[in-house]
């Protein structure tokens, strides 16, 4: 090794401890989106209110609220912002200088806990050496004053000021968050999944663990058809069809003249109301159809699923083969069904699909798996995603780890070997890895414990006994609706049994906290997000406007800087047109969760120990070369 060599050893040690030292930038925790787009976006360009705290700590002596108010929307929404602005005649060579002054200070202030290097690689390139410039050299008490302040007028005389505000409203934005955990159910109910998935290709850093909404459209692709079947279903159960048609570009005519001509109207199955359009009379009617159909066909799949998987242990669920002159004996209590669409069921083989059925079904998979935005949206899907995370002391999980009643893991035998804790969770998703490699195989056992995680007792995205679609369509008695949670729900609580499930996935350090989606926490039943001394914090709180009557709130969001961490609760998003108009924000509130002793640095992160162990190898090959030339 040269001595060039060792130089540039050297340099890269003393570049790296130096990264070490720096504060711990800050991670943003969203869950159960739900294809709540405009809330989401809200949430994620004002970092929950991260931007808004900048503002206000900057220029609450200098500015009015309604000045900082108007500042923060235009960091949120710059294009749109400017233009309302403009069409209210509002905006002068001096509200250009001001603003971009303005901006430049948040710039300064949000990008201080970053490396140069990290910064010159967010600039965009058309301004990086006047941004460079303005942001390191800038120094209002020396000679170059005037400098600076010609930089400025230059851009607003050359007509570039929009654009430069622009660029540096996202500069802000991306500075604002270092990294973005997903922690899932992005798809469902909501109209926009789509465009939350487009956001988030578009992101600077992120990961995603996966939720039990996202696996059904991941299966669907990978070629289960029981989990096709489940997104056709809950697509027209909350009227998005349009979703399908109009953005994956699914063709549905075979689906809707195959319904059209078997089912009836059946006000049981009519689409729930849409929040953000008003369906017409025919797309009602084909929801109504269309969920009838699918929820049949779905029954006969998953029976025929359960059938060929007998290890899955599901063989309760299978309903159709047990239905007696319109009833169904449950236990030793009969039932009688109602609102029933039986028609294509030949009773004497339920299961069976009709070769309309099938021909309709082939169809859908088909499309499902040419799509190019939705193959590109479920690529992302895994190539960013996971079933849970260990990151920062932290273990990021959508649903739960399935427990004993004694808080002890449960196990699973799949194939003659069984399944526990992390070794449960780990042998799921590298079976939804394999069944995504191999979407022409729709029948192995990979694709089949995909959908088995929508469902299945011991699916740590599922956690219930059974799901009882079936009763809650054809059933009026509510007592057969009940789904039973798997008792880490209840055990979560204990912060023994936090602690228990964080060392089995080797987070032993006494600040470590599980951090949870998937289940809506009830407020205003009194339900606190934070559990088992802090130990446990969930974070559904209800994005998805269905649950927002439950939840009483918008849903929730946490942050974990260099300080510790907060929750923040959301007040429900009215819409972006009349947020951008009045300068509406989200209005959250702040809970401390976890307050740190110390300042957090970048060696207390799982970034920090890489980097830490990276400084070590430099060290040992700086060491060999010396004993090299000592030689």
């Amino acid at each position: 090794m040269s001595n060039n060599q060792s130089n540039e050893l050297i340099a890269e040690i003393i570049n790296l401890e130096a990264i070490l030292n720096l504060p711990k930038g800050t991670e943003h925790f969203i869950s159960d989106l739900h294809g709540e787009f405009e809330a989401f976006n809200h949430i994620l360009r004002n970092g929950s209110g991260s931007i808004r705290d900048k503002v206000y700590t900057l220029f609450s002596q200098e500015l009015s609220a309604e000045q900082m108010d108007e500042l923060c929307f235009l960091i949120y929404y710059p294009e749109e912002k400017m233009h309302v602005l403009k069409q209210q005649q509002l905006l002068s060579q001096h509200w250009w200088f001001q603003t971009i002054e303005h901006l430049l200070v948040i710039v300064r202030f949000s990008s201080s806990k970053y490396t140069r290097s990290k910064v010159r690689k967010a600039l965009p390139k058309t301004y990086a050496y006047i941004l460079e410039e303005l942001i390191y050299q800038y120094d209002e008490t020396t000679d170059k004053k005037a400098y600076y302040r010609q930089i400025i007028q230059k851009i607003i005389e050359l007509d570039e000021a929009e654009r430069f505000i622009t660029d540096l409203a996202y500069l802000i934005q991306r500075f604002v968050i270092d990294h973005l955990h997903v922690i899932g159910d992005i798809y469902d109910r909501g109209p926009h999944p789509d465009k939350i998935m487009d956001s988030l290709i578009g992101y600077h850093s992120l990961d995603i663990q996966w939720g039990n909404h996202d696996i059904i459209w991941l299966g669907a692709v990978s070629g289960s058809k029981a989990c096709l079947a489940n997104v056709l279903r809950i697509c027209s159960r909350y009227g998005n069809l349009d979703l399908l048609e109009e953005a994956y570009g699914i063709d549905l005519d075979h689906l809707k003249n195959f319904s059209r001509k078997t089912y009836q109207e059946n006000m049981h199955f009519i689409p729930k109301k849409n929040p953000y359009r008003t369906l017409s009379i025919t797309e009602i009617t084909d929801a109504m159809k269309i969920q009838q159909a699918m929820a049949i066909i779905q029954e006969k799949l998953e029976g025929q699923l359960i059938k060929r998987r007998p290890e899955f242990q599901m063989t309760h669920r299978l309903l159709l083969d047990k239905i007696n002159n319109n009833q169904l004996v449950i236990g030793d209590q009969p039932y009688n069904l109602i609102n029933t669409c039986f028609q294509t069921i030949d009773w004497s083989d339920p299961y069976q699909l009709t070769d309309d059925e099938a021909f309709v079904l082939t169809d859908l998979m088909q499309q499902f798996q040419h799509s190019q935005k939705l193959n590109q949206h479920m690529a992302f899907l895994i190539e960013k995603g996971s079933l849970y995370l260990s990151y920062n002391h932290n273990l990021l999980i959508h649903g739960c780890i399935p427990l004993n009643e004694d808080g002890s893991f449960q196990s699973v035998d799949f194939n003659g070997k069984k399944y526990a804790g992390k070794n449960l969770l780990d042998f799921f998703e590298a079976n939804i890895k394999q069944a995504f490699a191999k979407p022409w195989q729709t029948e192995d056992f990979s694709t089949d414990i995909v959908w088995y995680l929508w469902c299945g007792e011991s699916s740590s995205l599922f956690g219930k006994k059974a799901m009882k679609t079936f009763e809650r369509y054809f059933i009026q008695e509510s007592e057969t609706h009940v789904e039973e949670k798997n008792a880490y729900y209840e055990l979560r609580n204990s912060s023994d049994v936090c602690q228990h499930i964080l060392k089995a996935f080797a987070l032993n350090e006494i600040d470590a906290h599980i951090i949870n989606g998937h289940t809506p926490v009830k407020l205003l039943k009194g339900e606190s997000p934070i559990k088992a001394d802090g130990k446990m914090i969930v974070i559904d709180g209800g994005f998805s406007r269905a649950y927002q009557k439950v939840t009483g709130i918008g849903g929730y969001t946490l942050l974990y800087n260099s300080f510790g961490m907060q929750l923040a609760a959301h007040k429900p998003f009215s819409d972006k047109e009349t947020a951008i108009k009045k300068n509406d924000d989200i209005i959250s509130t702040r809970q401390i969760v976890d307050r740190q002793l110390k300042r957090l640095k970048v060696k207390d992160t799982t970034i920090g120990a890489s980097l830490i162990n990276d400084t070590r190898t430099l060290k040992q090959q700086l060491e060999n070369n010396s004993h090299f030339f000592s030689n």
